[in-house]
């Protein structure tokens, strides 16, 4: 748990998030506590409903499970405090002990941090994904349309979205891929230039063929082949992919050295313990293709593709090792992407922070303007029959003389005050 005496709100307000996440508790826990979107109203409604809650925001992903909240700093009048732990057990039906060794929390300056790292992608799973913004966002929309989002979590998160976005402008942080899936699809496109139209041929049924087919449909392929040697199982993956944008078709095992070279990308992971594509395959293929390229996506232990298939011009072949190297060079580049990243949020904290300060200190500046000028205003008009002989000239300067002497009288006070707030958030 971390905690910052540092205020965010007024000094009668705090924030807090509470949390779980990939890094405290595993799966079978996170699971318990994810809420569907359906019920994601319903949940941020009934959590700002809890006794002491202002305002709130719950963010659920199959990665984390994250409480935002804006609280009382002190129990409310019927004695009660915001406890975010006993709302988690309430609404889902789960015992304390269950949870309380998986949850985080941070209050005011570090719960900002948190957030901004959050969103900014820099607390995720894989460093750099983008889709963490879109369901932070998700999250503000709903919370929001339910009422528990007004000023103080408004600001905080345009500010959240605001740091997220020049993250991904300044850095080069979601630049490079980092699944064996994603990569694949870039070595692809960088082959073929584009995958607009392209045919893909799946040997196997795999978990992780059918994810790389995926992103490669995403990027426009519009034919997937699938062979199996069990065919009723080609046939239903065949079957998965099938929309109106893309066509599938099985093709027999039998007849997969007749028809593979139909496919401008081949992946394989048949489990296979000798090799299916040899050095003569890929000539045989090459030029039944009139020297038009093939990419082998070998993912397969042992490998399905003899290496040696990467000396036939216009065949390319890369395996698991190929694919992780390549991910693994990404996810060091994101790496230093990141340090840069996370500077960026320091620096964004800090900004927010003495925004905040400010703000809190404009009641008080005011209040000493205010004060000074009503004595000001009765001092001369204790005086007025004293002045009352004065020419209108002389009246206009006394009032300036006045006002410059309340000023200059003020300006030290004013400065002290600006300076212990902004020495106050340092601290």
């Amino acid at each position: 748990m971390s905690e910052s005496s540092n205020k965010t709100a007024s000094s009668t307000q705090r924030l807090v998030l509470l949390g779980i996440n990939h890094n405290t508790a595993p799966i079978d826990v996170r699971e318990r506590l994810a809420i569907p979107a359906g019920r994601l109203a319903d949940a941020t409604r009934t959590l700002v409903h809890q006794p002491g809650i202002r305002e709130g925001l719950i963010l659920s992903t199959c990665n984390r499970v994250e409480l935002l909240t804006l609280q009382d700093d002190a129990a409310t009048p019927d004695g009660a405090s915001p406890d975010l732990p006993r709302f988690l057990h309430e609404y889902f039906s789960l015992s304390p002990a269950s949870l309380q060794p998986h949850f985080y929390e941070f209050h005011d300056r570090e719960a900002v941090r948190h957030l901004f790292r959050v969103a900014s992608s820099l607390d995720s799973m894989v460093v750099g994904e983008p889709q963490i913004l879109g369901q932070v966002k998700d999250a503000y929309t709903v919370a929001r349309e339910v009422g528990a989002v007004s000023t103080a979590l408004e600001s905080l998160l345009q500010r959240t979205f605001t740091v997220a976005k020049r993250i991904r402008t300044e850095t080069q942080i979601g630049s490079s891929s980092v699944s064996i899936a994603s990569v694949a699809v870039d070595l692809a496109r960088k082959i073929f230039g584009t995958l607009q139209g392209k045919t893909v041929l799946i040997v196997g049924a795999g978990k992780m063929s059918e994810l790389a087919a995926r992103h490669l449909i995403q990027q426009g392929a519009s034919t997937i082949l699938v062979a199996n040697r069990t065919e009723s199982r080609a046939r239903l993956m065949a079957g998965q992919f099938e929309t109106p944008g893309c066509h599938t078709a099985v093709i027999p095992f039998e007849a997969l050295y007749e028809q593979a070279d139909r496919a401008d990308i081949v992946i394989t992971s048949t489990g296979s313990p000798q090799k299916i594509f040899t050095r003569s395959h890929g000539q045989q293929f090459l030029h039944r293709r009139r020297s038009r390229p093939m990419f082998f996506i070998d993912i397969a232990v042992p490998r399905d593709v003899d290496p040696s298939m990467n000396q036939v011009e216009g065949c390319f072949v890369y395996d698991i090792d190929d694919l992780q190297q390549v991910a693994a060079a990404n996810l060091a580049d994101r790496s230093r992407e990141a340090a840069a990243a996370e500077s960026i949020v320091s620096r964004e904290v800090d900004k927010y922070q003495q925004r905040l300060q400010s703000r809190d200190a404009v009641p008080a500046i005011l209040a000493l303007q205010q004060n000074a000028e009503a004595i000001r205003e009765a001092e001369l008009a204790r005086a007025a029959k004293r002045l009352a002989n004065l020419t209108p000239d002389q009246q206009a300067a006394v009032e300036a003389l006045t006002r410059s002497l309340t000023a200059k009288l003020l300006h030290p006070q004013l400065t002290a005050l600006r300076r212990n707030t902004e020495s106050n958030d340092k601290d």
